[in-house]
């Protein structure tokens, strides 16, 4: 079929739905909602067998859904209704929820339903749990839908009942810090993570707080801040304290939007003589211990070991790579023979951080540093040859994050994660040795046309294409334990010094023929000129990025129609159906 995707941002979970519909054979275009721009005539411009709203903030106008079937991905079980579904659920503690595929219509939300996915929610941040357990029940729920649509067969369920709830409002959000516990402040923050924040006053000023891990063990004055670690403050709570990894300043009348920053950087001056406290031995992430927060954890398992870390929208700012090059080399020096690196289950890296380049006194500057730290750490990786490296993504990778993981030498990914290998989007040429990895991995034209056409890939396309060389089928949940098993069964294995001795040769090889430092100063070349010329397009788009500047349209990549991988001719649709279908609800997501 040719799906039209009506969406109000290119978000993941819309970029996931594009890769797999046009795995399946659909053919695939987007139209942004945007202000003084008419749906009707994308519609009718773009002749869709379908509309699909994966996600979509606005309703759609009456004159497009009374003359065509479009549907909208609502993230919440039948019946629920409202603009701030999962900011709820995860406010009430709810253990599981569900995504519902409905028809648009005169109410909101309140459509024939095609299709409807259950998943678990587990305590993590509410983008967290959208790009994870969310995003599953929602492919499940969309590609059932679609099916559905194009056997001609199918009659929709109607709704018998619903609850509507409101906009989840900052005065709903407030903490109390003198009454609130540590579990009721995590939850207020996950149920606003990673927007819009939960407003607070701190230091004097008001601060959008965003994410929130409990600590166990530091205690005092209900409000105080503790300590820092790693950007991230510490704060008191009735009953115990709470990481909070970053901060965002409220908004002024006529002013740019404010960047979300760690939040040591964004309290700046103001932050008092605080204990910075090391990463415990363990991290945050170990059974056994006190619950606290670090961004990056090791552990060893067998002869594994597992160098985990978690930024905040998969950004990594200089201070973050360099802490996770001096992890890493830490890591290499122990007696292990497999190195994972990520493993979590949300980002694994996007790359560079640009909202701490954005708020840079010389975003220039900034932004080589930052581009020289990533370098850094990708040439380590490379040039590990007494060691066998997974990259393990439980979550998306996009831009230099994505040439990261290229590093390794397996790259193992959860079969829900979106790459988007590629960096034109945000006017770079891009470094990380990417002239290198991606090409010896997908042959130069696929490398060329993943780069140029600036669209995401699923990871089973991946796989076919060479970036991946292992998709594992199963939750986020369960991607860190399955990952584990799957790399200490490589450590054991009698092979493993003939691979890590055949990965040595390959890079001597290489290196003779083309040594990496001439692919670092080659593509750190074009990367200078975007940084030191004002007028590139780099520094307005990375404004735009970091600020959300709303879009004027649809970029030119996205309202090109993108063809589907394999033909699935559309049936002709039957008129007259009275009765359901035999299956009626979407199966779940599948488990490892």
């Amino acid at each position: 079929m040719h799906i039209l995707l009506a969406a109000s941002a290119f978000n993941s979970l819309t970029q996931r739905v594009h890769a797999e519909l046009r795995d399946r054979g659909h053919s695939v275009v987007v139209e942004l909602a945007l202000p003084g721009v008419s749906l009707a005539e994308a519609v009718d411009r773009h002749r869709p067998d379908l509309v699909l709203a994966p996600m979509l903030k606005t309703a759609i106008p009456r004159e497009v859904w009374s003359a065509h079937t479009c549907l909208i991905v609502h993230p919440g079980p039948v019946g629920d209704r409202g603009p701030s579904s999962l900011d709820w659920a995860i406010t009430e503690n709810a253990t599981r929820w569900g995504v519902t595929v409905l028809q648009a219509g005169e109410e909101m939300d309140a459509g024939a339903v095609w299709a409807t996915a259950d998943c678990p929610l587990p305590p993590v941040g509410k983008s967290d749990a959208y790009r994870g357990e969310i995003a599953d029940a929602a492919l499940s729920a969309v590609l059932t839908a679609v099916d559905r649509f194009a056997s001609g067969t199918y009659t929709p369920q109607q709704q018998r009942s619903g609850r509507a709830r409101p906009y989840l409002r900052q005065e709903l959000r407030r903490i109390d810090w003198d009454r609130d516990s540590t579990e009721r402040v995590v939850r207020v923050l996950r149920a606003a993570d990673s927007q819009p924040g939960v407003l607070d006053e701190l230091l004097g000023a008001p601060w959008f707080l965003h994410g929130g891990h409990p600590e166990d063990e530091l205690r005092g004055r209900p409000g105080e801040l503790l300590a820092t670690r790693a950007g991230a403050i510490c704060r008191a709570t009735a009953d115990g304290a709470v990481w909070i990894p970053e901060l965002r300043a409220r908004r002024t009348p006529g002013g740019p939007a404010p960047v979300k920053l760690p939040a040591t950087l964004a309290l700046g001056d103001r932050l008092p003589p605080l204990p910075e406290l090391p990463a415990p031995e363990h991290g945050a992430t170990a059974a056994e211990g006190p619950r606290t927060w670090s961004d990056i954890c090791y552990r060893e398992q067998g002869g594994a070991g597992f160098l985990t870390f978690s930024f905040p929208g998969g950004a990594m700012s200089t201070d973050q790579c360099r802490r996770l090059l001096a992890a890493y080399r830490e890591a290499c020096t122990r007696p292990v023979s497999v190195i994972v690196l990520g493993g979590g289950r949300d980002f694994f890296s996007n790359g560079i951080h640009l909202g701490v380049i954005e708020a840079a006194a010389d975003p220039a500057e900034e932004s080589w540093a930052n581009i020289n730290a990533m370098d850094d750490l990708v040439e380590a990786v490379l040039t590990t040859t007494d060691r066998f490296v997974v990259a393990a993504l439980g979550g998306n990778a996009a831009a230099g994050g994505a040439m990261l993981a290229l590093a390794a030498d397996e790259v193992w990914c959860r079969s829900g994660v979106v790459l988007n290998p590629h960096y034109r989007l945000m006017g770079l040429y891009g470094s990380e040795y990417w002239t290198y990895t991606l090409p010896r991995r997908t042959g130069t034209g696929v490398a060329e046309r993943l780069t140029t056409d600036a669209l995401p890939i699923s990871a089973a396309s991946a796989r076919r294409l060479g970036l991946v060389d292992r998709t594992i089928d199963c939750g986020p949940q369960a991607f860190a334990e399955e990952t584990a098993r799957l790399a200490v069964r490589v450590a054991d294995s009698p092979a493993i010094r003939s691979w890590i001795a055949g990965k040595k040769a390959r890079r001597d090889a290489d290196e003779s023929v083309k040594p990496l430092a001439a692919y670092r100063e080659a593509e750190l070349s074009r990367m200078r000129e975007s940084f030191r010329d004002p007028q590139a397009p780099y520094h307005a788009l990375r404004r735009a990025f970091v600020r959300k500047e709303p879009a004027h349209r649809t970029p030119p990549h996205l309202e090109r129609t993108v063809p589907g991988r394999r033909t699935a001719p559309l049936h002709v649709r039957r008129a007259g159906v009275t009765g359901p279908a035999e299956q009626d609800r979407a199966p779940g997501p599948a488990g490892c």
